[in-house]
C-alpha cells in the first residue's frame, strides 16, 4: 500500500510540477491533471503484457520530461529562459567549467557524478512508479474504471465551469501544454536557420568602397570594450545604485580632468545571465545572435563585422585583448583581428580570480605595453574584453598602483584576501554585493586607464554585454545594458549629437534604448562620409 501511494504521488508531482522555481508552491499541486486520467484510461484498456511495456515506456518518458523541467529551472535561474533542446546542449559543458572555477576540480567531478546518478534514478523510479500503478489498476479493475470515469467527469465539469481554488484553476492540462510548447520551440529552432540566412544576406555596407568606410575616425585609436555582466540593474537597483553612481561620478571626473567627454545610452542584449559571445557577435555583426546555431553560422560566413570593416579600410591595425580565452578560438579570425592576445599572451603570471584568468587592470596595462604605448605605430582598433565582472564575482581583484602591476604576481596576495565563492553563493545579498564590487572594479580600471594613457586621438566605446543572472536582477525581464562613447576630440561626439544620448558615462533613465544589433550600422553611418 505504501509503495503504491508513493508511486501515485511521484506521478502526480511529475505531471504538476512547474518548470520554474518561482512557481513551485502548494497551490501548484492543488489541481487535477487530465493527463493522469488519460494515462489511467489507456492502461486499463491494454492487455497485460502490452500494459506493462506501455507503462514502462510512459514512465521513462515522464522521467525525461522531469529532467527537462529541471533543466528549464536551472536555465531560468541563469539565463532567464528555458532550456533549448536544439541549441543549448553545448552550454552544459560551460556549466561544468563554471562549477570547476567556483568549487574546484573535485567539486566539478562530484557535481557531474551527482547529476548522472540523479538522471538514472529519475528515469528508473518514474518507470517503476507507472508500472506499479498499472499493476494496481489491473488488480482492482472495476473500482479503477469507476474512479477513472468519476475523475474524468469531475475534470470536465471543473474545466467547463472554470472552477478555482485559492485562485488556481483546478482542472488543468498544463503538462500537455508544456509538451506542446516544447515541440513548438523545437520546430522554431529547426526553422530558424533559414530565417537567419535571409537576414545575414542583408548588409547596407557590403558594397561600400573601403575608402568610404569610417572616415570620421581616421587617425584615431578606437577601443571597443565590453564589460562582462554590466547590466542596467547595476545602475537602477536601489541596493547597488548609490555605490555605482559614486563610481560613475568619479569616472566622469577622471575623464573630464583628462579632457574627455562622453555620451551614453542603452542597448538591449539578445541574452541575459550568460552567453557573452552571442552579445559580442550581435554588437559587431549587426545581426540578432540569440543562439549557438546562429553564432556558428555567422562565424563560418563572410558577413562583415564592425571590427572587420575597420580592418578592411587598411587604416587601422586591429587587435583583440581577450583574457577570457583559455583555449583555441578559431572564430577569432572571423572578426577581422590582425592579432589576438588571449590569457596566455598578456604577460600575466598571477592567479586566476575564480573564472577570470586576468584582472581587468592588468589586461588594460598589457594592452598599453603590447600595442597602445608603442611609438611610430599605425592607429589601432582594439576589441577588449574586461572579464573581472564575470560570474561568480568571487574573489575579485581591487585597484592597485599601476606601477606595481609587474607580471601580476602581486595579485596572489589580493586573491588570498578575497571572498570565498562557496560562502558568497549561500546568500543572494552577498552575491549582489560582490557583483556590484566587480562592476566598480571594471569601471575604475577603464576610467583610470583613460586618464593615465588616453590622448587626443583615443576614442573609447564601452558597454555591458548582458545583464547578470536572476539572483542579481531579481528575475527582471529587462535586458538593457549601458553603452558610452568617450573622446577628447569634440568632433567625434558631434557626430552622434543627434542620437539623444546622455552626457557623461551614466545613461539617463529616459535615454534611447536600441536593440544591440542596430548599433553597428548607426555607428558606421555616424562616422561615414555623410555622418556628423
Amino acid at each position: 500500500m505504501g509503495t503504491s501511494v508513493l508511486a501515485g504521488a511521484l506521478v502526480f508531482v511529475v505531471l504538476l510540477v512547474p518548470n520554474r522555481l518561482d512557481r513551485i508552491n502548494l497551490q501548484a499541486f492543488l489541481r487535477l491533471p487530465v493527463e493522469g486520467i488519460f494515462l489511467a484510461a489507456a492502461l486499463l484498456v491494454l492487455p497485460s503484457k502490452a500494459r506493462r511495456i506501455t507503462a514502462g515506456v510512459l514512465g521513462a518518458f515522464l522521467g525525461l520530461s522531469t529532467i527537462l523541467k529541471c533543466l528549464d529551472m536551472g536555465f531560468r535561474q541563469t539565463l532567464a529562459r528555458p532550456f533549448d533542446l536544439v541549441f543549448d546542449w553545448v552550454l552544459l559543458s560551460d556549466g561544468a567549467d563554471w562549477v570547476k572555477d567556483s568549487f574546484g576540480r573535485s567539486g566539478e567531478v562530484l557535481a557531474i557524478v551527482g547529476v548522472i546518478v540523479l538522471v538514472v534514478l529519475v528515469l528508473v523510479l518514474s518507470a517503476l512508479a507507472v508500472v506499479r500503478l498499472a499493476d494496481v489498476l489491473a488488480r482492482h479493475r472495476p473500482m479503477a474504471v469507476r474512479s477513472t470515469l468519476v475523475l474524468g467527469t469531475a475534470w470536465i465539469i471543473c474545466f467547463t465551469m472554470g472552477v478555482q481554488f485559492g485562485g488556481v484553476t483546478v482542472a488543468t492540462k498544463g503538462y500537455a501544454q508544456y509538451l506542446a510548447n516544447r515541440v513548438q520551440y523545437v520546430r522554431d529552432g529547426l526553422g530558424d536557420a533559414d530565417v537567419f540566412k535571409k537576414q545575414m544576406a542583408v548588409d547596407a555596407y557590403a558594397k561600400t568602397p573601403s575608402n568610404q568606410l569610417l572616415t570620421g575616425l581616421r587617425g584615431k585609436d578606437v577601443m571597443l570594450t565590453f564589460i562582462e555582466s554590466y547590466g542596467r540593474v547595476a545602475i537602477d537597483d536601489p541596493s547597488m545604485a548609490p555605490e555605482i553612481d559614486a563610481t560613475l561620478q568619479e569616472g566622469n571626473a577622471r575623464l573630464k580632468s583628462a579632457g574627455f567627454a562622453a555620451r551614453s545610452g542603452w542597448l538591449r542584449s539578445p541574452v541575459t545571465g550568460a552567453g557573452s559571445w552571442l552579445a559580442h557577435s550581435t554588437f559587431l555583426s549587426g545581426l540578432w545572435i540569440k543562439n549557438q546555431q546562429r553564432y556558428r553560422t555567422l562565424t563560418t560566413s563572410d558577413r562583415a563585422t564592425l571590427t572587420s570593416y575597420f580592418q578592411k579600410t587598411g587604416a587601422w591595425r586591429t587587435v583583440g585583448i581577450v583574457p577570457g580565452v583559455r583555449k583555441a578560438w578559431p572564430e577569432g579570425k572571423y572578426f577581422g583581428l590582425d592579432h589576438i592576445y588571449d590569457s596566455t599572451h598578456l604577460g600575466y603570471y598571477g592567479p586566476y580570480f575564480s573564472w577570470t584568468p586576468v584582472p581587468d587592470q592588468f589586461s588594460l596595462e598589457a594592452f598599453q605595453k603590447l600595442e597602445h604605448g608603442k611609438k611610430n605605430r599605425d592607429p589601432i582598433m582594439a576589441e577588449i574584453i574586461l572579464a573581472s565582472s564575470h560570474n561568480p564575482w568571487s574573489p575579485i581583484a581591487h585597484m592597485i598602483d599601476w606601477k606595481d602591476l609587474g607580471n601580476g604576481k602581486v595579485f596572489y596576495k589580493i586573491k588570498k584576501e578575497g571572498t570565498n565563492p562557496t560562502e558568497v553563493w549561500k546568500s543572494a545579498k552577498r552575491v549582489r554585493t560582490e557583483y556590484r564590487k566587480a562592476i566598480q572594479y571594471s569601471l575604475d580600471s577603464l576610467t583610470q586607464w583613460m586618464q593615465r594613457y588616453g590622448d587626443k586621438d583615443t576614442v573609447l566605446v564601452f558597454l555591458g554585454d548582458h545583464q547578470p543572472v536572476p539572483t542579481v536582477t531579481g528575475g527582471s525581464a529587462n535586458r538593457d545594458v549601458p553603452i558610452s562613447i568617450v573622446a577628447r576630440d569634440p568632433k567625434v561626439l558631434d557626430r552622434v549629437a543627434n542620437w539623444g544620448w546622455t552626457d557623461g558615462i551614466k545613461p539617463a533613465d529616459n535615454a534611447p534604448e536600441w536593440t544591440m544589433n542596430k548599433f553597428r550600422d548607426r555607428f558606421m553611418t555616424a562616422y561615414g562620409p555623410q555622418g556628423g
